[in-house]
């Protein structure tokens, strides 16, 4: 397995809100995990919002979690949920924090399939040489009209607000967790990344940049610098990784 996380402020950001983190060598009882959190809530609360998250979501693997160990997606879920109860907390005990939130979205891979955890508009593909897919679906106001059919995919990339998310961890007490399992083959290379970078990228082009020869550390930073190149409108961040790999990338 080959690798690599990323953020960046992007170029109209004053604050970077965006987390990713990344563990090949496992947390809590699963053998490996992928995490990227956007976070929301004025100056100080979109950051400490999304670092909370993946903090809390440690804390619950490193404690020996009591979800079943042969069941990955609600080991995911848990811990999501004690992240989700904690930044609910510190929102009520602090004014300065008040409605802070963040997305979500959470992966691991065991057995050949890749067990994902999702709340939010933060997203994770599956890609190949010949396509790409969006594994998970966006909590969010312009994708629940686009399911409805009252907007296409090519209008929401534009709406005015795209930005409003329906489904986010920490701003209500009680949290849906979506999860999805996608059997992985040879070649496949996954993604996860916030909405920075699916703003300012087609899918097309971020399949494009997967496939580019060199490291996944390269294509990483090649998506970061392309986003930007567009505008960098929000922060980015972004997990590259390559399952069947045969390196790590430190």
């Amino acid at each position: 397995m080959k690798a690599y996380a990323i953020t960046d402020i992007g170029r109209k950001r004053k604050m970077n809100q965006d987390y990713a983190y990344l563990s090949t060598t496992g947390a809590g009882g699963l053998e490996n995990l992928f995490v990227v959190a956007d976070g929301m809530g004025g100056h100080k609360g979109g950051g400490y919002a999304s670092h909370l998250a993946v903090e809390s979501m440690l804390s619950f693997l490193d404690e020996g979690q009591k979800s079943d160990p042969d069941c990955p997606e609600q080991i995911l879920t848990d811990a999501i949920q004690r992240a989700n109860g904690n930044i609910w907390r510190t929102s009520l005990e602090d004014d300065r924090l008040a409605g802070m939130g963040t997305t979500v979205v959470a992966a691991t891979f065991c057995g050949g399939v890749l067990v994902v955890a999702n709340v939010g508009d933060s997203r994770l593909y599956v890609s190949n040489e010949k396509e790409i897919r969006q594994i998970t679906q966006d909590h969010s106001l312009v994708e629940e009209m686009v399911r409805a059919g009252s907007l296409s995919k090519e209008q929401a990339r534009n709406h005015p607000d795209r930005n409003i998310i329906t489904r986010a961890v920490g701003v209500e007490e009680d949290l849906k967790v979506d999860c999805f399992f996608v059997p992985l083959k040879e070649g496949d290379k996954v993604l996860l990344c916030s909405d920075g970078l699916t703003n300012m990228l087609e899918d097309e082009e971020i399949r494009q940049i997967l496939q580019l020869p060199g490291s996944v550390e390269e294509r990483a930073h090649e998506l970061v610098r392309t986003a930007n190149e567009h505008g960098g409108r929000d922060n980015i961040a972004v997990i590259v990784m390559e399952p069947y790999a045969d390196e790590v990338n430190p």
